[in-house]
């Protein structure tokens, strides 16, 4: 893996940290931070040893607050009816694919674990995570129509993340409100609201546990689950089949049942 940078990455335990490392522009995602985000996707979807990833940013202002808009090219030589750098309304390369790590077909469980802000094209990411953890301090909003864009991707991502009035409220506003920790829980975009002293340690925990179980069986369930999302209830269950006799092998059920049979149990913990 070539020299990281605007990403801090390490491997531990079965797990891939990876940081998003600009705190001095909010941990805004730059070209060079799409490129490089797009590149670890690729390299995770083929190095075994990983089993769960979680993805963070540098600093305690913010987890990261979208596109970097001083690399947007200057508007005042923009034509009327076209986008900073594209010909036409329909060349239009989205930077939502570099930085989503399930567009780049990357299967593993994703945990974002939310320090400081997150906003604008932060919710790429969060769209496309498995489940968050933040912090308390941790704040949500979307300023595109406050700066002059319409919201369009951002909101679609949340959808199936948050109520549609909640995500209406988010995108309207812009950037007059922000949502907080606690509220971003109770209407279900976060599972988990820690002191920030803690979102380390909580969000290496519930890593640690999902990298600890059998890998087939834990990505095929991220797949079953996502399909469930995006197909009808009749389709998923038709869908669930295949994931289930695809995401069961032999060695899956074997390293189940000695874990069973030890007698050993889980010392698990209540949320």
């Amino acid at each position: 893996m070539s020299e990281l940078r605007t990403l801090l990455y390490e491997e531990a335990d079965g797990v891939a940290w990876i940081t998003l490392n600009r705190p001095e522009a909010l941990n805004a995602f730059d070209a060079t931070m799409q490129e490089e985000l797009r590149g670890l996707w690729a390299m995770l979807r083929k190095n075994d040893d990983v089993r769960c990833i979680v993805l963070t940013g540098a600093g305690e202002r913010s987890f990261c607050t979208g596109l970097d808009r001083g690399q947007i090219d200057d508007i005042d030589d923009v034509e009327p009816g076209k986008l900073p750098g594209y010909n036409t309304p329909w060349d239009f390369d989205d930077p939502g694919k570099s930085v989503c790590p399930k567009s780049n077909d990357l299967w593993k469980p994703v945990v974002v674990a939310v320090n400081g802000m997150a906003c604008g094209g932060a919710f790429y990411i969060l769209g496309e995570a498995d489940f968050i953890i933040a912090a308390d301090h941790a704040t949500f909003f979307d300023p595109h129509v406050t700066y002059g864009m319409p919201a369009a991707f951002e909101p679609i991502f949340l959808l199936h993340k948050m109520p549609f009035q909640e995500v209406v409220r988010m995108a309207l506003l812009g950037a007059h409100e922000r949502m907080s920790a606690t509220r971003a829980r109770e209407i279900g975009l976060v599972s988990e609201v820690v002191a920030a002293a803690d979102l380390e340690s909580s969000t290496r925990w519930a890593a640690t546990a999902i990298a600890a179980q059998p890998a087939l069986g834990v990505q095929g369930t991220v797949r079953a689950l996502w399909s469930g999302l995006e197909l009808s209830r009749r389709q998923a269950l038709d869908h669930a089949y295949l994931f289930t006799n695809i995401g069961t092998d032999p060695a899956t059920l074997a390293e189940g049942q000695a874990r069973f049979s030890s007698g050993v149990r889980i010392d698990w913990r209540l949320r």
